[in-house]
């Protein structure tokens, strides 16, 4: 939890882990679970909204792993002392693409990723999620971004073509 905007949070039971560098807003936390994962309320984590088996199951379906959880018993002594109260001003999923320094705590995500094959899933309402050691190419036959994973628009509304930057949430993007 070194990057300042991590969060964690806990019901007592279980710790929460929220990494937003690896966050690409596939909106399964809270379409699954708007209880717990609420991005237009701060905070955006209420871990007494759903029962830990619930969130649990939730947070496991999170595509890219930027929420994570882990028992309470489990936690480590770092871990355990960064339990703390959130903030209103707190970075959520609705503010993260607008957080400066993104694209570059990306990359170097990317390259401390372990080389796996790439995979492609289709998000239910959202965008493409491709996972893996992969090169993007352009229309130009230069390479737009090498990395482990992004995420492509399907909405077609993105200020980032051809990447996804979330926008499908706000205009209500549904397939």
């Amino acid at each position: 939890m070194t990057d300042p905007r991590n969060r964690q949070y806990t019901n007592g039971e279980i710790t929460v882990f929220w990494i937003p560098t690896k966050c690409i807003h596939a909106t399964t936390c809270f379409r699954e679970l708007i209880e717990v994962f609420n991005p237009g309320r701060r905070p955006w984590v209420i871990m007494d909204g759903a029962p830990t088996r619930r969130i649990t199951e939730v947070v496991n379906k999170c595509p890219t792993q930027a929420i994570i959880w882990k028992y309470n018993k489990d936690l480590t002594e770092v871990e355990q002392a960064a339990q703390r109260q959130v903030t209103k001003e707190e970075v959520n999923p609705e503010t993260i693409s607008e957080t400066p320094g993104q694209g570059e705590k990306n990359e170097q995500l990317a390259v401390e990723t372990r080389v796996k094959p790439a995979s492609i899933r289709i998000m239910k309402d959202g965008p493409i999620v491709v996972d893996g050691k992969f090169k993007i190419i352009g229309a130009d036959s230069r390479e737009m971004k090498s990395t482990q994973m992004t995420s492509f628009c399907r909405c077609g509304s993105s200020r980032s073509m051809p990447f996804c930057d979330g926008t499908h949430r706000k205009i209500g993007f549904v397939e």
